[in-house]
């Protein structure tokens, strides 16, 4: 039986008359029916068949069945971007009066979605210590609908262990188990078979990983990927087809990419956990990480990304940056190219000062997403830029 890898890579939609060897762009805003009747048939569900791009373009497709093969999956949808995904992973299945339930460390725009969004539509959130499990037992409610993590999350690098929330879901067979799979991608971590209902990613980082577009997608089950379907087909978050296409394309090479992203993190990690300048550092395969025991039990190596803070707080960390040479200072993740991001004045900067230090982001907390480069010349930009800000 061939392996993911192979599967994926063979994954292609049906030729055209033309015998193309590389799937096309399909830049169509419809598809034509041979009839009336087929037209009938197909919009009353008795014809399966292409309608509408808003609904499903053969880019798209392929997209979403080479992510189910990789994650284990029944079913999936593309979105235009990583937080369309998360957004309609739970507006296409919360009602007035549900309840949700998430690890306390997750993205700055899905806590404002738990805290600012949906509060107006009647749903509820809890807040629990991912690492507790007396937290997640007593934080479910009659009413709740889903519970919600990141493994490992943005930017803290905390895990949670999925086989015991899988059996402890058991309990609450109404209740969707949803995880967002970004940093780890699947890869490296498949939470399906540890009983995860859903999983999201966003595509713009690793999947695409080269920076060029934006995507997210959802794949699970196939009846809460049919409600969802319900609701992207009247919502329109549609995924374009050149970005589906370009995105299906670098699925090919993910293996190899995050072979060299986790053995480059890892010397990063390793080059500066005993570093005199810096305060901390967390990396899932490191083992100082409080994790480390649980991150080699489900993931297959620690992903790209090392979190760390610098001595002297905000301003020693706004230095860095500035002082760093080839390394780039951005928002995004997962890209070919070494990235620097400072969490607490950009990707979290509309989270409280304690709810930033809750989740470990500290003044001087920067998020590194480590690229393909050279390893030694990652290391050394970060340790001259260290070296200029003494």
């Amino acid at each position: 039986m061939k392996q993911d890898q192979s599967k994926i890579i063979r994954e292609q939609v049906d030729r055209s008359a033309l015998r193309e060897h590389s799937t096309p762009l399909y830049l169509t805003s419809s598809f034509i029916f041979d009839s009336a009747e087929q037209g009938r048939a197909v919009f009353a569900g008795e014809e399966d068949a292409m309608i509408y791009s808003r609904y499903a373009n053969p880019n798209t497709s392929e997209f979403i069945n080479k992510v189910c093969i990789l994650e284990g999956a029944e079913a999936g949808l593309s979105f235009a971007s990583g937080m369309a995904a998360v957004f309609a992973s739970f507006a296409g299945i919360i009602e007035s009066g549900d309840h949700i339930v998430s690890s306390r460390a997750i993205f700055g725009s899905t806590h404002q979605l738990f805290t600012e969004l949906f509060p107006r539509w009647g749903v509820t959130t809890t807040y629990v210590d991912a690492a507790n499990p007396e937290e997640w037992e007593k934080a479910i409610q009659p009413n709740t609908k889903i519970i919600f993590l990141e493994s490992p999350s943005n930017p803290g690098l905390e895990l949670v262990d999925l086989e015991w929330l899988g059996k402890f879901k058991e309990k609450y067979p109404h209740i969707i188990l949803s995880i967002d799979n970004c940093f780890a991608t699947p890869y490296l971590q498949k939470p399906i078979q540890y009983g995860f209902d859903l999983v999201i990613h966003s595509a713009t980082k690793y999947m695409d990983g080269q920076g060029r577009v934006l995507g997210g997608i959802v794949v699970g089950k196939q009846e809460l990927i049919d409600k969802l379907m319900f609701f992207i087909r009247h919502t329109g978050p549609a995924l374009s087809p050149f970005n589906a296409w370009i995105i299906s394309k670098s699925l090919d090479t993910l293996g190899i990419r995050m072979d060299r992203h986790c053995s480059n993190a890892l010397a990063l990690a390793e080059a500066l956990e005993n570093h005199a300048e810096i305060e901390d550092v967390k990396y899932p395969f490191l083992p100082s990480h409080p994790q480390y025991e649980l991150a080699k039990k489900q993931m297959k190596a620690g992903g790209g990304i090392v979190t760390f803070v610098v001595k002297g707080g905000f301003e020693r960390a706004k230095a860095f940056v500035d002082h760093l040479e080839m390394i780039l200072y951005t928002s995004n993740l997962g890209d070919s190219r070494s990235i620097a991001t400072h969490p607490a004045s950009t990707t979290h900067s509309k989270l409280s000062e304690d709810e930033r230090l809750n989740l470990g982001i500290r003044p001087g907390s920067i998020r590194l997403s480590v690229g393909l480069e050279d390893q030694q010349d990652i290391i050394n930009d970060i340790l001259q830029a260290l070296e200029k800000t003494k």
